[in-house]
């Protein structure tokens, strides 16, 4: 399938169900403490809901510089689930046999019900249901802005031979791909998908502009970058950068984008001419 300091944000201390990270927002209440959501709401955040197997693997990369920071700050929320803890039985049980025999074990629907369940309970405004999985629509830079403007996600995390496709039907569930390949579960995707959405939230890179000129913002990969120093092992930055002609500069950049993106990308490429003509 397919930025600075380090930062951690807090645990939660709420039952081993699910887990909560970022700045709690403060609320006056009558309400014991006992009898609150293990997860408080974060004032304005963007919410990460991630049901896994695995919830300790998170946030991982995601709590380290500016999305650490961003997480640390309150800018987004990070909610886990453990599939485990809605599992059957003394062993807690998620996984069974394929239906019709077959290599591998598939997630029960009835475990992924409740698991569901608790966090949808909680999710507010627009959060869409998404699955990651090798089958689903490839994740692109479009279906991030969407994802942006929404009030959140919540995220189902596969592993084994997959989930009963009964749950996906039921809660018509989305799903969505890192790239054409087979991965073992759907964490990492679940972190890049995260990544990518979480980054276009204002106030979470020092510099907005850059998402407007990065690969894919209009469509075209991105031009080359260079820096300092001017000459390296034979090399020199193109002379059109130090020129200080932002209009050339623009021209020159646009041009690389489209001579790259021709080269690398044709479906990019053709989709891009089709835009173009329809203007």
């Amino acid at each position: 399938m397919t930025d600075t300091p380090k930062s951690r944000a807090t645990k939660s201390h709420g039952s081993p169900a699910s887990r909560a990270q970022g700045r709690k927002s403060i609320r006056p209440t009558l309400q014991p403490r006992e009898l609150m959501t293990d997860t408080p709401a974060l004032a304005g955040a963007w919410r990460a809901q991630v049901l896994t197997l695995f919830p300790d693997a998170f946030p991982g990369l995601l709590g380290e510089s500016l999305m650490g920071r961003a997480l640390k700050d309150g800018l987004w929320q990070l909610e886990t689930y453990d599939l485990r803890t809605h599992g059957i039985g003394k062993h807690r049980n998620v996984d069974d046999t394929p239906a019709g025999g077959g290599a591998g074990m598939v997630l029960r629907a009835d475990v992924l019900e409740a698991a569901i369940a608790q966090a949808r309970a909680g999710a507010k405004g627009v959060m869409p249901l998404i699955y990651l999985s090798p089958r689903g629509r490839k994740m692109d830079q479009a279906l991030m802005q969407d994802l942006a403007r929404a009030d959140g996600v919540t995220l189902l995390c596969g592993r084994f031979e997959g989930v009963d496709e009964r749950v996906l039907e039921h809660f018509d569930i989305m799903e969505v791909s890192l790239g054409d390949f087979v991965m073992t579960g759907g964490e990492l995707a679940a972190q890049a998908l995260i990544d990518a959405t979480v980054r276009l939230l204002p106030g979470v890179l020092g510099n907005q502009a850059s998402t407007q000129e990065e690969s894919f913002s209009n469509g075209l990969l991105e031009h080359p970058q260079y820096t300092k120093p001017a000459e390296w092992q034979g090399h020199a930055v193109p002379q059109v950068l130090l020129s200080g002609n932002h209009a050339k500069i623009e021209a020159w950049r646009r041009a690389q984008s489209e001579e790259i993106t021709k080269a690398r990308r044709p479906d990019l490429w053709q989709a891009y001419q089709g835009r173009k003509t329809s203007e």
